[in-house]
């Protein structure tokens, strides 16, 4: 769809609810960096994809030339008196210009700096950091849903201002696909950032420029030039709602093959971010990976959208149809909870399976998984006491499955099908997989949402398999939007209403951060007090403890924002 996603409108004429208080500590006032980059580079330099001996570091030299050299100088120091490295390349109007090297023979856990010369420039200096071999800390910054028009990327600028972040980790959507009447178009104009082109991205001019206008942005450079990115894509980096033959905002017949703009969307990303090419043997599609940080952790992350993933179910295709407990019941077992129904492929199964043996085989603390789309079982709460037939007419201009999701969310049945929840028995085999590899702590780290969650998570059978932290967006706007004073009302039924769910905030646009030693993690999540300006506040709106509770993770201590203490079910 092409004027507001199922995420922005769910709930947007809800009225009512209950009360609640924010508690809100460490708050500071920002300007956001202003772009420093001349001419030849004006999107900025950034790195990712660490290892303990290599980095990928990249940048795009803005020219009319078909083709000119590149020289690359990664150094000790930020003033470059102590060079380690000197590296040439070149770059061509067949890549859109850009620079990807990876630098290897690098020292494990150390920092360098970085800057890139062509065209007669000198570009901004960067900041990355190798893997450790050994570590006793390591803090993630977790980032997803940074939609341009939506608003300034103040949670970028403010990540780039921390030095003690050995990673940012970007979940999804990291741009948007859509065109001048689409989601966000309207805020857009309002904040003169309209999106370009000037059109939905179909093509693979569309789409490199797309990604160009985000890598122009200066807090999005502040942040890559401070840190080392590591990505997982989620759907909007191809289109709405993708899957691997097709997707919810692709319309053959009007913008050609799936497989073309697919191919066109992957190109570019792969040109404009700082991560390695697939390994040889892997198609494009197939972006998995893992790291390890000294004995501490292992990182996988996953993919979920377009190597293996069956189509969404959607709301409106059974609504009719569910008009008894039975029926009910043979929804929920024959269509979601299909066995056949996918969301990795055997490959990413048994490669992430062959990661957490490694790691459980080194006694490493912890396992962290870089996710999409909410783990955690989570049911909809029934919404139709909250919504008149004119909320639910109004909700239908912005979302055509509105009145569809109404009706659902009183059934008892899952709140998100493009989630795990809508692939359970996909859910199930990856926990299997889990167990079998010695594994019952997990930490998933997700995106989607434009909301922050911290859930448990549950086995079929209610065995306890770690935690989820949801991070909210940078930008893309969660129900609050359109909830106003009852978007508490909306986090106290998703709390009551699933044992799962510990933690649930719509009202707050940020990220945040994940710090673990050997004992313990700890959680902050970071709020900003606007996007709509680059001058801000930002604040920790929460904070939890993780820790080792009979084998697996567990929440402790919140700090906070209403949080749903441990009970018996």
């Amino acid at each position: 769809m092409t004027s507001i996603s199922r995420r922005a409108a769910l709930l947007g004429t809800m009225t009512g609810g209950l009360a609640g208080c924010a508690t809100s500590f460490n708050r500071q006032s920002f300007q956001a960096f202003n772009p420093v980059g001349g001419a030849a580079f004006a999107h900025g330099v950034a790195s990712g994809d660490p290892a303990a001996d290599s980095i990928v570091l990249w940048t795009r030299v803005t020219t009319k030339a078909p083709a000119l050299p590149v020289q690359v100088e990664i150094a000790a120091d930020p003033e470059f008196t102590k060079t380690v490295k000197t590296l040439s390349t070149e770059t061509h109007r067949g890549r859109d210009h850009t620079v990807k090297v990876i630098v290897e023979g690098l020292e494990p856990g150390t920092t360098y700096h970085y800057r890139f010369i062509a065209a007669g420039e000198t570009s901004p200096t960067g900041r990355t950091r190798t893997l450790p071999a050994e570590t006793a800390r390591v803090k993630f910054a977790v980032a997803s849903c940074s939609n341009y028009p939506f608003g300034y990327f103040n949670a970028y600028d403010h990540m780039a201002r921390l030095d003690d972040v050995d990673a940012v980790l970007h979940l999804g959507d990291y741009i948007y696909e859509y065109g001048p009447d689409g989601y966000g178009a309207d805020v857009g104009r309002a904040l003169g950032r309209p999106h370009l082109p000037a059109k939905e991205t179909v093509t693979l001019a569309d789409y490199r420029q797309r990604h160009a206008q985000y890598k122009s942005d200066p807090s999005a450079q502040a942040m890559h030039g401070a840190h080392p990115l590591i990505a997982i894509w989620d759907d909007h980096e191809t289109t709405n709602d993708s899957w691997k033959d097709g997707a919810e905002n692709h319309d053959p017949a009007t913008e050609g093959s799936w497989e073309d703009r697919r191919r066109a969307a992957l190109q570019a990303y792969y040109e404009w971010m700082p991560i390695r090419d697939p390994e040889p043997g892997k198609t494009r599609e197939a972006l998995f990976k893992s790291y390890s940080w000294g004995k501490l952790l292992t990182l996988t992350a996953i993919e979920t959208r377009l190597t293996a993933r069956t189509e969404q179910i959607a709301y409106s295709d059974y609504v009719p149809t569910l008009t008894s407990p039975e029926a009910i019941d043979q929804f929920r077992r024959d269509v979601v909870g299909d066995p056949s129904r996918t969301m990795m492929s055997d490959a990413q199964m048994d490669y992430i399976e062959a990661a957490f043996k490694r790691s459980v085989a080194n006694r490493e603390p912890w396992r962290v998984v870089a996710n999409q789309v909410i783990m955690a079982e989570v049911i909809a709460p029934d919404l139709t006491p909250h919504a008149s037939e004119e909320m639910i007419q109004a909700l239908e201009k912005q979302w055509d499955q509105a009145r569809a999701f109404v009706e659902f969310s009183a059934l008892g049945l899952p709140y998100n099908l493009d989630a795990w929840d809508g692939y359970p028995a996909a859910r199930e085999r990856f926990y299997n997989m889990a167990k079998a590899a010695g594994v019952r702590d997990l930490i998933v780290l997700t995106g989607d949402t434009h909301e922050a969650w911290g859930n448990d998570l549950y086995t079929q059978e209610g065995e306890p398999m770690g935690v989820e932290l949801g991070t909210t967006s940078v930008t893309s706007p969660a129900p609050s939007g359109y909830l106003g004073d009852s978007a508490f009302g909306m986090s106290l039924l998703m709390r009551r209403e699933n044992k799962a769910v510990r933690y649930h905030d719509s009202l707050q646009k940020g990220y945040l951060t994940l710090t673990l030693t050997e004992e313990k993690g700890v959680v902050d999540y970071i709020g900003l007090s606007t996007i709509t300006s680059p001058v801000y506040d930002a604040m920790v709106a929460a904070r939890f403890d993780l820790t080792k509770t009979d084998g697996t993770v567990a929440f402790s201590n919140p700090r906070g924002l209403g949080f749903k203490e441990r009970v018996v079910y």
